[in-house]
């Protein structure tokens, strides 16, 4: 993500947003005089922040649990100073982000090389002050804070439903796209698909959408700064309502995802939408893992092929060693045939549950909806998009109540003119 462009999105937040009766609770690490004497100034003039203590030493022993060194409950900002010992700072950074993942950690410095603030927020921290620290660059840091505590006390609403595939080329993100499509046009639900994949992730192509700037990976970078405001610049529109995180273009470099960044992510994604549909990659990643735990269905989408039934028997069981409930597992047959060479009570047999989903085997139009990238014209008439608007009332979605003349537009009115 270009720096530049990212403070710029961050700058953005309205500071209307933040409005509480509480002040937010500080904690200050190794900060020098002058920063402290700022931050208690600010705290006496505007009653939006509580110092709470500030403490002398990093304390980056593992042994050292971040919620016994800062006391309970944990504070909502903790802001550390990265000039005495950078290493130490990030580190310290780093563990309070992954003990108390709601705290939001500011990092204060004189230097300001791109590099080190990259590094610094790589390490969990969701504002970097430049000393000396001005009064209204802390009241923007303090006020985004603000407005993302109000938004956490906002009751989650969308479903998040997760689709993996048991091997590659099942059409996990052909299944994704073209119900995405429908719950957004047919059902007026807002809603939204993340491309998981780290590499080569392909619903943005399938969604004709190839202008993008951002990308999953670097959303979860900044969940900690996330707002409403700084979502807009990561999502791509497609033109039935359908919004989409796109995954990186091509080979990106490799990230490392804090524990927890994922969950969190979506904790505020819930606040914003009906449904929101995962497009997994495939494997067995903590972030993986993670997405199944936080999900509300995990979908495997198979084929009728020996190779892909046993790949699915292999993730209930592992996941089922994980503790996931098994009845968070749904099965999702793509390409069914009547007279395929293994028969639908074979492979409920084999993986020893039931299949939850059919989806009919139009392999051409699929093809024809990707290469032209509009499965709107190319799959609306077809035998597909019927099963997916099925499959879409049961997962919970009702259509609109509109008159019958509103009904006869969108997908829903290609449907119906059969």
């Amino acid at each position: 993500m270009n720096l530049i462009s990212l403070k710029d999105a961050l700058n953005s937040s309205p500071r209307e947003s933040f409005s509480s009766n509480e002040p937010l609770s500080v904690v200050g690490i190794c900060l020098d005089d002058e920063t402290w004497t700022v931050l208690k100034s600010f705290a006496e003039s505007a009653p939006l922040i509580r110092l709470r203590s500030h403490l002398a030493d990093y304390r980056v022993q593992e042994t050292d649990p971040g919620s016994e060194w800062m006391g309970g409950p944990a504070p909502e900002i903790c802001i550390i100073d990265f000039d005495r010992d950078r290493r130490k700072a990030a580190a310290a950074a780093e563990n309070i982000h992954s003990v108390s993942p709601e705290t939001a950690i500011f990092a204060v410095s004189a230097d300001a090389q791109p590099d080190l603030i990259i590094q610094a927020m790589r390490s969990g921290c969701s504002e970097y002050l430049l000393k000396p620290i001005g009064r209204e660059q802390l009241l923007n840091a303090v006020a985004r804070v603000g407005g993302r505590r109000k938004e956490r006390a906002q009751p989650f609403r969308a479903h998040v439903l997760a689709f993996m595939g048991a091997k590659g080329g099942c059409g996990v993100t052909s299944v994704v796209t073209q119900l995405g499509i429908l719950l957004a046009s047919s059902f007026s639900k807002r809603t939204l698909i993340v491309d998981l994949h780290a590499d080569f992730g392909d619903a943005a192509l399938y969604l004709g959408l190839t202008r993008h700037r951002y990308h999953f990976f670097e959303l979860v970078e900044n969940t900690d700064r996330l707002d409403a405001e700084l979502l807009q610049s990561f999502l791509a529109r497609h033109p039935s309502g359908l919004e989409l995180v796109p995954a990186p273009e091509g080979n990106d470099v490799p990230r490392r995802v804090l524990p927890g960044a994922v969950a969190q992510t979506f904790d505020f994604l819930r606040m914003r939408y009906d449904y929101i549909l995962v497009d997994m990659p495939q494997g067995l990643s903590d972030e993986n893992l993670e997405m199944v735990r936080h999900c509300d269905q995990f979908h495997i989408v198979t084929v009728a092929e020996v190779s892909a039934l046993r790949n699915v028997v292999r993730q209930f069981n592992y996941l089922t060693r994980k503790e996931i409930p098994p009845d968070r597992f749904r099965v999702v047959l793509n390409r069914h045939q009547k007279r395929s060479l293994i028969t639908d009570n074979e492979i409920e047999k084999t993986l020893g549950q039931k299949i939850f989903w059919k989806v009919p085997n139009q392999y051409a139009h699929i093809v024809k909806a990707i290469n032209g990238g509009d499965p709107i014209a190319q799959l609306s008439t077809s035998e597909v998009a019927k099963n997916l608007t099925d499959l879409a009332v049961q997962l919970g979605a009702k259509p609109p109540a509109t008159d019958k003349k509103k009904d006869s537009s969108g997908f829903r009115g290609f449907l119906g003119r059969q």
